[in-house]
């Protein structure tokens, strides 16, 4: 089963892409991932800045999380939409993620790994905006990100008010049966080289 981490790049309480990960990660494990879900808020880090890297080193949770990268095979994020980009402590994470630490590159947590994004905003435009910021982002790490993508506009009226269901989940279904799929796959490749 491949090991799929995920994550909202949001911790508002009430955030729309913390509820549609929720959502994912169902669907995800029902499509046979292995999926840990974590929260961004579990691991405050700094504003990244390259003094305090040299004074202090990695933050603890810059470490927590590099490990939790590495011990999976494959990422689930979805994000907001902040001024047509990425919000900042998606950003953040990211970054801190790939510093280089204790002689290791700073690439290896994200080498060989797959992606699906999502994007849920009560917006027309559902982060189509963020989508392409995000994935370059990704790309540059040396992460394969899915093709498809999930982008989910009018997220105010998208989930059900009796269940929290999302109520068109045809879509994410789709992309998250190719990420097991996918992952699956660059695993049993890994395997065998």
């Amino acid at each position: 089963m491949p090991k799929i981490l995920a994550f909202s790049g949001s911790i508002r309480r009430d955030s729309w892409n913390r509820k549609l990960i929720r959502i994912a990660v169902d669907a995800t494990r029902a499509a046979g991932g292995n999926v840990t879900l974590i929260d961004l808020a579990d691991y405050p880090l700094p504003l990244y800045n390259g003094d305090f890297e040299d004074h202090d080193g990695l933050p603890d949770n810059a470490q927590r999380l590099k490990a939790l990268f590495k011990e999976h095979d494959a990422l689930l994020i979805a994000s907001p939409e902040y001024n047509s980009s990425i919000p900042p402590l998606l950003k953040n994470s990211l970054d801190w993620i790939s510093r280089e630490w204790q002689g290791e590159s700073g690439l290896v947590p994200y080498q060989n790994k797959a992606a699906a994004i999502l994007a849920a905003t009560p917006g027309p435009f559902g982060g189509m905006r963020m989508l392409p910021h995000l994935r370059q982002i990704l790309n540059t790490l040396g992460v394969l990100v899915l093709p498809g993508q999930f982008s989910l506009a009018r997220a105010d009226t998208a989930f059900d008010p009796e269940n929290g269901a999302l109520k068109s989940p045809a879509q994410l279904h789709t992309l998250v049966v190719e990420l097991v799929k996918t992952t699956a796959a660059l695993t049993r490749r890994m395997e065998q080289a």
